[in-house]
């Protein structure tokens, strides 16, 4: 017997909506009770690579795209009036943009709430589809993503999004000003994602009362960012360092993830000789690596901060200028061989209520300025920094088993007085000295020492499948 077929109709249509819409639509064929379901399906999911596959040469068949467009056309005339929840729309082997148009009236005529567009007309960036007025003047939509492909770089005139909560910009091209405009008219945006926008200036302001969330994932706005968000509680930054942070307003912060993107020449040039800072060359890159401090600054609510190893070498340039993080209880950073800790003494001296450190990668590049923060170079006060830090957790991950991570997790045992619990975690697949023998074995036996010689309660866990997950306690 066919259980499935005896459920309600309105609990069908959402297990139909969970599928693609074309595989929702196959379902029609397994008897007269699944026929017609499609029509009533809240969700529509339509990607052109399901129909066209183009990896197999499908797309140059004549009639494929035509027979491709029909059937979208055929899915909505099929729905008639019936509500929608969720619209996405993916083309990337180009379609007819006055189809697209028709489809885009078609849905938001039906109050849909959530709008998924990628859509590709060709290679050529002037081949972009413009997306339709229309697609910025909704009472209902909840939730809009924006593609590639799509051209809203001359977003003018009316916009109408008063419920919008959730704005997604991913490869597309924007004037500084039209973003403006359209973030002004957003009264109840609260997250907003930037990806790989192609900005048109060189100043960009993000300002909107109502925003929580707002993550920037790009890798070429070389300009200047200013924020004016203060009802932000959540902020991830991944692009290279701007020229300026001319405003930073997060007063409400709580959560920040700083991934900044270094070049190995920028390095070269921050690590050299103050008296070289003259020369022409570096009259960008200084400049631009103090100004971190202007976006430290403003991020100086926080509770939980997650800095890349990149960053850590940005703030190499903003130790004087580092600002108290009062509110700071976490504590992430991420290291590795190419990358110094010249800003972690000033960086831990300025947390004073962190409970929770975590460390990924305890090796880092050696220099002059790593400070007492670690046990690269023996120097007079060692461990002054760490003497002060209210750490409570400490976590390590990415631990290789060399001797050198042993003695730098000596000296925090040694110098972190507040320290209660410590975890040492080895990488999983990554690069390890434990496969030598006898190596897993004497590690595990100084972490059981340490255990002995120290209040903290140190834990080893190897997570290896042939290790069997080994902890020493």
């Amino acid at each position: 017997m066919d259980r499935i077929s005896t459920l309600p109709d309105e609990l069908l249509c959402l297990i139909l909506s969970f599928l693609t819409t074309k595989e929702a639509a196959l379902t029609s064929i397994l008897s007269v009770r699944w026929r017609n379901l499609l029509a009533f399906v809240p969700n529509l999911d339509i990607d052109d690579y399901a129909f066209l596959h183009p990896e197999m040469g499908k797309r140059e068949r004549e009639g494929v795209l035509q027979s491709f467009m029909a059937f979208v056309d055929r899915v909505l005339a099929l729905q008639g009036n019936s509500p929608i929840n969720k619209f996405s729309l993916k083309c990337r082997t180009g379609v007819d943009p006055a189809r697209v148009d028709g489809w885009m009236s078609n849905v938001l005529s039906r109050g849909v709430s959530e709008l998924d567009l990628l859509i590709i007309l060709g290679m050529d960036m002037e081949d972009s589809y413009r997306l339709s007025p229309k697609g910025f003047e909704s009472r209902t939509l909840v939730k809009l993503r924006i593609d590639c492909g799509i051209d809203i770089s001359w977003l003018a005139g009316s916009i109408f999004l008063p419920v919008l909560k959730t704005l997604i910009l991913d490869s597309v091209a924007f004037y500084v000003d039209k973003f403006e405009i359209l973030l002004h008219a957003l009264p109840a945006l609260e997250e907003l994602d930037l990806v790989d926008v192609n900005w048109r200036d060189r100043d960009v302001t993000v300002s909107n009362a109502t925003l929580k969330t707002l993550t920037i994932d790009s890798d070429g706005h070389l300009g200047t960012f200013s924020f004016d968000t203060p009802s932000l509680v959540y902020f991830f930054y991944s692009d290279y360092v701007a020229e300026d942070y001319p405003l930073v307003k997060m007063e409400n912060l709580r959560e920040a993830r700083i991934f900044l993107l270094v070049t190995d020449d920028e390095i070269e040039r921050l690590r050299a000789p103050n008296n070289d800072w003259l020369e022409d060359d570096m009259d960008d890159v200084v400049p631009r690596f103090q100004h971190v401090g202007k976006l430290m600054n403003g991020i100086r609510n926080v509770e939980y901060l997650d800095l890349s190893s990149d960053t850590l070498e940005a703030l190499s340039l903003c130790c004087e200028s580092m600002p108290v993080f009062k509110n700071l209880r976490s504590l992430a950073i991420k290291s590795n061989q190419d990358r110094g800790w010249q800003a972690m003494p000033a960086l831990l001296r300025k947390c004073p209520h962190l409970e929770f450190l975590v460390i990924e990668g305890l090796l880092h590049y050696v220099t002059d300025k790593c400070g007492d923060a670690c046990d690269c170079i023996s120097r007079e006060e060692k461990g002054r920094s760490l003497t002060s830090c209210p750490v409570k957790r400490l976590e390590i991950h990415g631990f290789q088993g060399t001797s050198k991570e042993m003695q730098m997790i000596k000296h925090f045992l040694d110098h972190i007085p507040s320290l209660k619990e410590m975890e040492i975690y080895a990488d999983e697949n990554g690069p390890t000295n434990l496969e030598a023998p006898g190596m897993l074995e004497r590690n595990a036996h100084l972490f059981t020492l340490y255990n002995h010689l120290y209040t903290c309660d140190v834990q080893f866990m190897v997570r290896v499948s042939f290790y069997k997950n080994l902890t020493a306690q």
